[in-house]
This record gives C-alpha cells, structure tokens and sequence, in this order.
C-alpha cells in the first residue's frame, strides 16, 4: 500500500514550511501566486488530496481545538490574550479554533472536551497545567496535541514555553544590580512548572551573589486549585519582590499601598509577562516581556506539522523575551 502524502512531504519536496504548503492550499494569504500554483502542482503530482473549503478530502477537518482550566481564563487573563493570539495565528492557515473551558468537576472526574468525543477536531492545544490524570486520559485519546505555556517532566509531550527561568533570573539580577541585598520572591511555588522555574531564577541569583534566603519572604499567591489568596506579608519585609506574573504583582503593589507603603521608594517591585497588569499599575512595573505572538505562532506550527506527520516530535521550545524597565524599582546607593 502506497503511504498516504502529507503537507509535511510537500513541505519538505517543495523546500518551504507546511504552513506555507497549508496557506497556498487553502487559498490564504502570505503566498505569492507563483508558489501557490507551484504547490497545488507538486500537491497533485505527489497524489495529495485537499480541500480549499473546510473538511478535506483527506479526512482533515480543519478545526483545532484549545482547552483551558476555567480558572485561568477571564477577560483580563494572560491566558485570553494568548487565546485570540492563537485564533491569529490559525487565520492565517486553513484551520478554525474551538474553545473549551475545562470546569474544576470536570477535570476532577476526567470528562473529556465535547469536541474530542464528538470528533470535531484535527489537533488539540493544551493550554495552561492541568491535573496529571486529566492529561493522561487526554493523551489516550486519538489525536495529535500540544502542550502551551507549561510542562511536566513526568508527561512526555512537545510542549512551546516562555523563558521561566532565565527571564526571573534577570529580572533579580536587575534589582541586585540597583543595589537591592533583600530580596523576596511572591508565587506559589508548587503550583505550577512555570511559578517553580520562575522560583529557580530568583533563587540562583540569591546563590551566585551570596545574598541571604528568608522563608518568610517567599509568599504563596494561590491555593491548590490555582485560585488567588489573600497575599500575607511578613513583619520584617525585603527592599523588593520578584513576582511570578504581573496580575499578582498589580495586586502585591496594592496590597503594599494599604498597609501605606510606597512603591518604589519604600519596597521594589517586579513582575512577569508585561501583559495588561503591567501597565495598569501605579507605578507601571519593571517586567519581563513574553512574546505571545511567538509562542501561538510556535504553538501553530508545530501542531500542523503534527497534524500532518505523525511522526513529528518538535520537545521543548522555549521562547525567550527582554525585560522591560519602568518605574517600580527603587536605586538603592
């Protein structure tokens, strides 16, 4: 039996990405109209069958699917804003993306998204941690997926991240820099990979620079469902804080402001992401920026390819980003 022409065959005849061979296709743009006709041509010659409306002849469906636990996801969230990134990015191909919001109940009884068990998608994003049997019993499902924005060493999956640990590292780098010897961190650290290897980059600095580690100054800023908590500070406080993202950092800067602290010139603070919250806050905070619009194209193009070859395996792509100096850090001479 002859084996079935993927895009990724024609991807790699035709010497382009199997994004270009999905968008010329499917009749989108980005593809000149010379590559185009040359793409249909090979696609022809190798014996690919394709559709330029959705539902292919080759069986593909053009739909992909995205899941996110419910309490990640609000209209402020990191999370959103990486979501219509990936509708973005799934716009420039042939393919649709469908939403589903993972419920707590659900994810603790394994119910699987109705758009897996009513076959309504090619591939799957994972979008943010979820429970290791949810993802188990994901895995098991027929269909090719990714992980995005997180990773468990005890899962094997391909998986597309932002730069945790270098980005924390530089951010506490930063303050130590300006002069900062007390340093406190704000993040739950078992909570999520990506929290833990934030953690992992304040942490080498407070090694490499012989600086002193309080327990008390590392501060929890969820339970174990992930939900926000009250954010308790210690009696004797740091001159600043490394936080594991800028929606808990916006909330440490107001929680500071209550108890009449100042910001910067009482305590520094930093943040992660420099999404919305960044700039929201008052002072705007000193972050690191995580390119979203790289990590849904990343995210995109490794589960088309997957789609397309099965077997694909992309591990590990980690995207890195730059820190973004505003006005929530104090010099200290």
């Amino acid at each position: 039996m002859n084996k079935k022409v993927t895009m990724s065959d024609i991807a790699q005849e035709m010497s382009v990405s199997i994004v270009t061979v999905s968008k010329a296709l499917s009749d989108k743009e980005g593809v000149s109209d010379e590559v185009r006709q040359q793409i249909k041509d090979k696609a022809e010659e190798m014996g690919y069958h394709y559709s330029a409306g959705h539902g292919g002849k080759d069986g593909t469906l053009y739909n992909i699917g995205v899941i996110v636990a419910e309490h990640f996801f609000s209209d402020n969230a990191f999370y959103s804003n990486l979501y219509q990134q990936l509708v973005k990015e799934l716009g420039k191909t042939n393919y649709s993306c469908i939403l589903e919001l993972l419920s707590a109940e659900d994810e603790k009884n394994d119910v699987m998204p109705m758009m897996i068990s009513g076959n309504k998608i090619d591939g799957l994003i994972i979008l943010g941690d979820l429970k290791k049997h949810y993802i188990r019993n994901l895995q098991k499902q027929d269909i090719p997926y990714i992980f995005l924005d997180f990773y468990n060493d005890q899962l094997v999956a391909d998986t597309v991240v932002s730069d945790s640990v270098y980005g924390s590292y530089i951010l506490t780098n930063y303050l130590a820099e300006q002069g900062h010897t007390e340093i406190g961190f704000v993040g739950t650290i078992d909570a999520t990979n990506s929290i833990l290897d934030r953690y992992l980059g304040y942490y080498k600095v407070l090694i490499q620079r012989g600086l002193a580690y309080h327990e008390e100054w590392i501060i929890p800023d969820r339970d174990a469902s992930g939900l926000a908590i009250e954010l308790v500070l210690p009696k004797k406080l740091p001159t600043a804080f490394v936080v594991n993202c800028d929606e808990t950092a916006y909330h440490l800067v107001e929680t500071l402001k209550a108890k009449g602290l100042r910001v910067p010139e009482d305590i520094s603070v930093v943040g992660f992401d420099d999404y919305i919250y960044a700039t929201l806050c008052n002072p705007q905070l000193t972050t690191f920026r995580v390119s979203q619009e790289m990590m849904a194209e990343t995210a995109v193009d490794t589960l088309i390819r997957k789609i397309h070859d099965n077997t694909y395996h992309s591990g590990r792509k980690v995207i890195s980003g730059d820190i973004v100096i505003r006005d929530s850090v104090k010099k200290i001479k």
